[in-house]
């Protein structure tokens, strides 16, 4: 198994468990923030910066619009930022 075909496996089990714990295939900043365990201006100044966060969607052009998180970016996101032991 090659590392892109380990990393792609990850990433799919990834976003299997994160759909069965949430139920949900988009994540909003508040689930975000709860998943990794910090705060909610984290996140926001994250999205501010445009580095610490998944990819994301602005629903609006307006500056505090709704964003929402696709669960593939999100888990994508976990496992090229999480380290493991």
């Amino acid at each position: 198994m090659t590392q892109i075909d380990k990393h792609y496996s990850t990433t799919q089990t990834l976003v299997e468990q994160l759909f069965q714990l949430y139920q949900k295939v988009v994540f909003t900043r508040q689930d975000l923030a709860k998943l990794m365990d910090v705060s909610l201006s984290y996140v926001a100044k994250s999205i501010a910066r445009g580095y610490g966060v998944p990819a994301y969607k602005r629903l609006g052009h307006k500056q505090n619009s709704k964003v929402i998180f696709n669960i593939n970016d999100v888990a994508e996101f976990l496992n090229d930022t999480t380290k493991t032991i």
